[in-house]
């Protein structure tokens, strides 16, 4: 076996190792293990809605109104007679695809473009980090509006509005990985047998700084869903006859003292979910710092 070969086996076995050590200090982290299996349970439960709810989604009962809850509405009914669990779970899907969907636009975007600036460097990084600082000015909210009243309002367009503006971060923090990335033995390895940037970019520099990337990812789907919840609260978000746990939470505010539990149980859906993804963003990021560990 030839030299560079031992080596790359050499860096491979320690590439392994690095993550499988990571999984092992990640399994002690109860929290983030806890986190963890609630999400899973909390993506299940979306994904099974039309097939486990207990109601249909358009299902209401005028004559029975909002009443609390009991042995045939567990969490009680709205004041259109609709069960609220059934709107729960059919809001979870909504929030929770809000999340995931408006986080992977914002992880294509922001990785792509901080990786190019990082490595390009120069000119180019500093003209297209400045537009970064420029989008990080410009109030969100009113970005969020014009786009509303151009483009009418539609869930994929708050994908993509929210997507849009949760990718400056990351392309702050690809930058910073790629910079500290390209003067490595391995990317100067790949620049002497004619490698382009293109494939050193993607091949080589991007799988490296996967441990951040999946950090700040955990940490930005309960951020989405936080904003979307909020937008939906204004009015701007998610509109009827689509729901969301934002929405449900508007319409429970609302009548919050005659019915309480139109906001409570909502409430409690969207707050255990984001918890459960906060624990999980810092048990990953933990179990990623090599240098925090003392293992």
């Amino acid at each position: 076996m030839s030299t560079d070969q031992m080596a790359h086996l050499t860096d491979a076995e320690d590439g392994a190792s690095l993550w499988h050590d990571a999984w092992l200090r990640l399994r002690k982290n109860r929290a983030a293990v806890t986190g963890g299996a609630i999400l899973l349970v909390m993506v299940v439960l979306a994904i099974l809605t039309p097939w486990i709810a207990p109601y249909g989604y358009e299902a209401q009962n005028l004559d029975l109104g909002a009443t609390p809850p009991s042995a045939s509405h567990w969490l009680g009914t709205d004041i259109f007679g609709r069960d609220l669990l059934t709107q729960i779970l059919y809001g979870g899907r909504i929030s929770l695809a809000v999340g995931f969907i408006a986080t992977a636009v914002a992880l294509v975007i922001g990785v792509t473009w901080g990786a190019i600036a990082g490595y390009v460097g120069g000119r180019v990084d500093s003209v297209m980090m400045r537009f970064v600082d420029i989008l990080y000015a410009l109030p969100f909210m009113i970005f969020i509006i014009l786009l509303m009243v151009v483009f009418g309002r539609n869930i994929l367009l708050l994908f993509l509005a929210i997507g849009a503006v949760e990718w400056l971060t990351m392309a702050r923090i690809m930058r910073t990985q790629v910079q500290s990335l390209r003067q490595q033995e391995f990317v100067e390895a790949a620049v002497s047998l004619g490698l382009s940037p293109f494939a050193i970019i993607f091949k080589h520099i991007i799988p490296n700084a996967l441990g951040p990337i999946i950090v700040y990812t955990t940490l930005t789907i309960p951020s989405v869903m936080l904003l979307e919840a909020f937008l939906s609260f204004l009015g701007l978000g998610i509109q009827p006859p689509q729901t969301s746990w934002g929405l449900l939470i508007s319409y429970g505010a609302e009548t919050m003292e005659e019915y309480p539990w139109l906001l409570i149980f909502p409430g409690m859906a969207l707050t255990v979910t984001l918890f459960s993804l906060n624990f999980l963003g810092d048990g990953l990021r933990d179990a990623l710092d090599v240098r925090g560990s003392k293992d």
